[in-house]
């Protein structure tokens, strides 16, 4: 079953045998998923629900996918979610107009659906490490996102399903600072009932549990602003 840290993957896609194929194979590997069926559709969920990557069909009903693609390449909120482009247009010039389009990736159809979720998997090894079973590390902290393990110097650092889920976002991005909403959508999900200072409760309870031999404490609170993974002060 998939759960909050797992990576929510965008297909946008209209056909709906494509969709089934996409959506069954997407789902077995473990991934969350959200739906469009046009370009407007997709837009509009993609700036809310902020997708870890996004599946997108280039022949859409309304705007096109590649136009789709340049909108989102050009806001800020979406410009750094990855994108796979499918296309029936297999010609290079094609290729190259969706790549400078700004598209991450280019697979024409019928393609191969192992290619494609090996394709998926690479993708979110960059963005969304510890989703695919990746092994994390900052400091002398290790995260084996395979075993579901934590390690501080060697030791086992004992966690809670959501103290894990905070440490495996902080490791994804060590310096960044994430506010408390983002947290709240990224390890809770972002339909769920619970207060901006359970955040400030749950990263209470992982600072103790990574700190219990004595060692540095490795997250710091930007006031006013939220939490980072970060030594340096």
């Amino acid at each position: 079953m998939a759960n909050s840290i797992d990576p929510l993957v965008l297909i946008v896609e209209d056909e709906p045998a494509q969709l089934e194929v996409l959506s069954y194979n997407l789902r077995s590997e473990g991934f969350r998923l959200g739906y469009a069926l046009d370009g407007e559709e997709a837009l509009l969920v993609a700036r809310e629900e902020q997708p870890d990557l996004i599946i997108l069909d280039w022949m859409l009903p309304g705007i096109s996918g590649i136009e789709v693609c340049r909108r989102l390449k050009a806001r800020a909120e979406t410009s750094a979610i990855p994108v796979i482009m499918l296309t029936a247009r297999g010609e290079e010039a094609d290729r190259v107009r969706g790549l400078r389009t700004g598209a991450d990736d280019y697979i024409v159809k019928p393609y191969s659906v192992m290619e494609l979720m090996a394709r998926v998997r690479a993708m979110l090894r960059r963005t969304r490490p510890a989703g695919v079973g990746a092994t994390l590390e900052y400091d002398d902290v290790r995260l084996d996102a395979e075993q579901h393990r934590v390690t501080r110097a060697g030791a086992t650092v004992r966690l809670g399903p959501t103290e894990y889920r905070l440490l495996a976002t902080l490791m994804e991005r060590p310096k960044r600072v994430w506010s408390r909403e983002q947290l709240l959508d990224r390890v809770w999900g972002r339909d769920a009932m619970v207060d901006v200072r359970t955040v400030d409760v749950h990263i209470g309870r992982l600072r103790k549990a990574l700190n219990r031999s004595g060692a540095p404490d490795l997250i710091r609170t930007v006031r006013g602003a939220g939490y980072a993974l970060d030594l340096e002060r």
